[in-house]
């Protein structure tokens, strides 16, 4: 586990080994590389509950590679994970030039659109792949797609294509939305927007929190919050929930309960959609939350779920190739009898037309799992899990 009292005297690269195990005879082991780039700064939230644990991400890829050593010992195959963990903002180039350097083909990054971009630009001169297991701009799927690049985060668009079928599922067909005024939170309003559209449901009215700085936690903060959110809340047609765009956690935590009328919130607060959630036991989900806390201390977050699900994507390939080499390993994650199994009630695969990893995307509150989307009703001609995002005749990416 990284700490944050050890980052500053660690070098930017550390690698975990994995333990020895006995091979089988006549068995000859081979050693297959994963670099891990992340971004960790601890950072306010508007909840001390909602503060990232120093090691998020990160424990979900060592227990991806115990997981794969698990299966590769049998095969002589063992992998080794490289890891570079940056503060926002730092110059991502060096530790990715690094691990190409090193001739590390496969590299999993929990960063920012732009750094996911650059990263898969220059891994492209090596034939090198990127799991992009952090960023959900569907930009990075459309428009500036690339072939190397590979998705086992959700997109935005297929986070709020999944909560707003369960709000047409439940009938709540009109909504307020409240959007942040930072650019990630008005990304967020313009695909909760594009689902309204897709799915038929309305929004009624749309208002902007506007972010005027200021202190997050004072001693009267509560009682702040509490006299300035419902005035703020008034006036507003009739609804059946509100809606909440706020990435950049400034506003959102302090809407549900304390609407004008009551209403139901969901969005970035209250009901959230996500990739995985830490209460998530269904389709033998505690078996990989047992192993996750018991190597890590903690519950599986979505972002531990994105970076295991990077690195046994790995794992899957090489197992059932049984070969470690990097042609056929890529052919086979990008052809068409790939599978993963992810503990979410069916294989996973990826679109070929934008290398998205289809995955149902689970709707939770805090202590527990509401429901988890595609929805019943929702149909699709190839699969339903397409119903969700970026579908291929809506596709802006061209390789």
């Amino acid at each position: 586990m990284l700490m944050a009292g050890a980052t500053a005297q660690e070098p930017a690269l550390s690698p975990t080994a994995p333990a020895a195990m006995p091979l089988p005879a006549g068995v000859t082991m081979q050693t297959i590389k994963v670099g891990f780039l992340r971004n960790y700064e601890r950072t306010l939230a508007l909840s001390v509950l909602d503060i990232p644990p120093v090691d998020i991400g990160l424990a979900g890829a060592n227990v991806a590679i115990a997981d794969n050593n698990t299966t590769g010992s049998f095969m002589g195959q063992t992998y080794v994970l490289e890891t570079a963990t940056l503060k926002p903002g730092d110059d991502v180039m060096p530790a990715a030039q690094k691990m190409l350097a090193d001739g590390i083909h496969y590299i999993v990054t929990d960063l920012g659109a732009a750094d996911t971009l650059k990263v898969a630009d220059a891994a492209a001169a090596s034939g090198a792949l990127v799991f992009n297991a952090g960023a959900t701009d569907d930009s990075l799927r459309e428009e500036n797609c690339r072939a190397n690049l590979l998705h086992t985060a959700p997109s935005r668009s297929m986070l709020t294509d999944g909560l707003v079928q369960y709000l047409m599922w439940k009938q709540w067909r009109n909504w307020v939305l409240v959007s942040g005024s930072h650019e990630d939170d008005m990304l967020f309003a313009t695909a909760l927007k594009n689902s309204a559209r897709k799915f038929g449901g309305t929004i009624v009215e749309e208002r902007v929190f506007e972010d005027k700085g200021g202190a997050r936690s004072t001693d009267s903060g509560q009682a702040l919050v509490q006299r300035q959110i419902p005035v703020f809340m008034q006036g507003l047609p009739e609804h059946d929930a509100v809606l909440v765009a706020d990435e950049s956690e400034v506003f959102g935590t302090y809407i549900p309960w304390r609407t004008w009328i009551p209403r139901p919130v969901a969005g970035t607060a209250g009901l959230i959609p996500a990739s995985w959630h830490p209460a998530s036991e269904q389709w033998g989900g505690a078996q990989i939350q047992n192993r996750f806390e018991k190597a890590s201390g903690r519950r599986m977050l979505p972002e531990d779920m994105q970076v295991w699900s990077a690195i046994r994507v790995l794992g899957e390939a090489s197992s059932r190739t049984q070969s470690v080499e990097p042609d056929k390993l890529d052919a086979f994650i990008k052809g068409p009898d790939f599978t993963l199994a992810a503990f979410k009630g069916q294989r996973l695969t990826f679109r070929d037309w934008n290398w998205q990893l289809r995955q149902p995307v689970l709707l939770g509150e805090q202590s527990e799992v509401v429901s988890a989307s595609p929805q019943e009703g929702f149909l699709h001609q190839e699969t339903e899990l397409d119903t969700l995002g970026t579908d291929r005749p809506e596709t802006k990416c061209s390789f």
